[in-house]
């Protein structure tokens, strides 16, 4: 009896030490969402660029999307705003959520950069953001044309996201709308 107190240390420190191993091979960019598969929730908040427009849900359905949540005070959704030109450039739907953030300063950051969204919503409060279960900013949800949400990303979409991940999703989407 002696003998098996003096292994328990050893048992609980291998435990631990197994669970912190495959900690280490767990991508940190996926973040489970209760969301998966449930339409995006209902809303009623401002455009960004005029702010006597209410958005609702509804204007962010009809064809595959990306919904970006982003903030002027973010550094991550600086570095991520090229790619997301490009991709608009391109063809992609992106509208944006423009998370508790001050309307002057977002208005005036899109107004020094180009602008790759459709249709932006402010989200002063960050209410949508709580609906969403966003942890902070950047992160983007890929809704499809009937407003389902498919995925979720968070983090900086660069090339190789887009190439390996969201794209993917985007493009299966994409083909699912086709009539």
């Amino acid at each position: 009896m002696k003998r098996l107190l003096l292994l328990l240390p050893l048992a609980v420190f291998l435990l631990i030490a197994g669970f912190l191993y495959r900690g280490l091979f767990l991508d940190p960019t996926s973040v489970p969402s209760a969301l998966i598969g449930k339409p995006f929730p209902a809303f009623a908040l401002s455009a960004l660029d005029q702010p006597s427009r209410t958005l609702t849900r509804e204007d962010i359905t009809g064809r595959p999307a990306l919904v970006n949540i982003w903030a002027s005070w973010c550094s991550s959704c600086r570095q991520e705003h090229p790619v997301l030109i490009k991709l608009a450039a391109r063809g992609v739907v992106i509208y944006g959520v423009n998370y508790k953030d001050d309307r002057a300063a977002a208005r005036r950051w899109l107004g020094t950069s180009d602008n790759p969204y459709l249709l932006t919503i402010e989200d002063a409060v960050g209410s949508l953001g709580v609906d969403l279960g966003v942890y902070g900013a950047p992160e983007t949800f890929v809704i499809d044309a009937q407003g389902i949400i498919r995925d979720k990303y968070v983090g900086i979409i660069d090339q190789d996201v887009w190439r390996k991940k969201v794209g993917p999703i985007y493009a299966k989407l994409l083909r699912e709308a086709a009539p």
